[in-house]
């Protein structure tokens, strides 16, 4: 692939500690609230760990599918040189987005829009693109609404329309601040939005270099790294059967049946955990919230002090 412009866009993004920006604080400052209302079925979604890996994977794999924002995505950042920085800087601009102060929010996709506007390139079949078109941006973003619902309600607890409705309605606020205008707000609009760029989607060899990435990569502790495999596997078991097919991601890919209750036994755990110094409870800290209130659907388990 080709392009006039090579640009790192992983840069924008914010960093942890040992990255190249300041440590994100989501506990300040005081009372500030967020982008989207602690109330919402977003902060419910995004609290869960596992419910995040997979439905990243998932739109990920959907986001390849799309030519342009392959190149992209694939020329310019570091998916194939360093996976797991990748990978934990793309996590944390989410959680930037859901949980951070509305400020440092903004501050983070200002900065990802600016260096989304220096991207551009040429495909391989000669499709000229820049990142900062607001077709490829709602693919993006209606991609990862898409994989992160798609995760919590096939792996942790079943949604019902209404619920679903709700989180894509959502994500408009931080959509626009991205650039996506006509990202889907709800399940009807996601669906004619997949009608809509169906014929667009190409199978490409990029895919399975990033699903062996990901198969490869050491992203959980060594004691579950049985389980990344899973994961893996649900994610792309959740990508629609005729994305799969156009996209010709085999059945060696998908989960077998034995493996889903295992993966859906992880994400009910992992919707139990409150964590302490994880963004969702650390930016229940900042607006003055029992983190217990994000825990309503099971059992509490808490590990540590909350």
């Amino acid at each position: 692939m080709t392009q006039p412009s090579r640009t790192n866009v992983d840069h924008a993004a914010p960093s942890g500690k040992g990255g190249s920006s300041r440590r994100v604080d989501f506990t300040s400052p005081p009372g500030e609230p967020a982008l989207i209302p602690a109330n919402s079925m977003t902060w419910q979604v995004f609290k869960n760990p596992v419910a995040t890996y997979i439905g990243g994977i998932t739109a990920v794999i959907l986001e390849l599918a799309e030519p342009r924002v392959c190149a992209g995505v694939w020329d310019h950042t570091t998916f194939r040189t360093d996976p797991l920085r990748r990978l934990r800087r793309t996590g944390l601009a989410a959680m930037m987005t859901v949980y951070g102060a509305r400020s440092e929010a903004e501050r983070m996709i200002a900065g990802v829009r600016r260096m989304h506007d220096r991207v551009s390139g040429v495909t391989a079949s000669g499709q000229a693109y820049r990142a900062s078109e607001p077709e490829l941006l709602n693919w993006v973003q209606a991609t990862a609404s898409f994989g992160f619902l798609e995760a919590y309600a096939q792996y942790v607890h079943a949604l019902d329309a209404r619920e679903r409705d709700a989180f894509y309605g959502e994500s408009a606020i931080p959509a626009r601040l991205y650039g996506a205008v006509g990202a889907p707000t709800s399940e009807a609009g996601l669906q004619s939005l997949f009608q809509t760029m169906e014929p667009r989607l190409t199978p490409t060899p990029v895919i399975f270099e990033f699903l062996e990435l990901m198969r490869r990569t050491a992203v959980f502790p060594r004691p579950l790294r049985p389980l990344q495999e899973r994961l893996l596997r649900a994610a792309v078991d959740i990508v629609p059967a005729w994305a799969l097919d156009k996209l010709e991601i085999g059945p060696q890919w998908r989960l077998r049946a034995w493996e889903r209750p295992i993966v859906r036994l992880a994400g009910g755990i992992a919707d139990r955990w409150m964590i302490p110094g994880s963004p969702a409870i650390e930016a229940c800290r900042r607006l003055g919230h029992n983190p217990k209130s994000l825990y309503p659907r099971f059992p509490r388990i808490a590990i540590g002090s909350v």
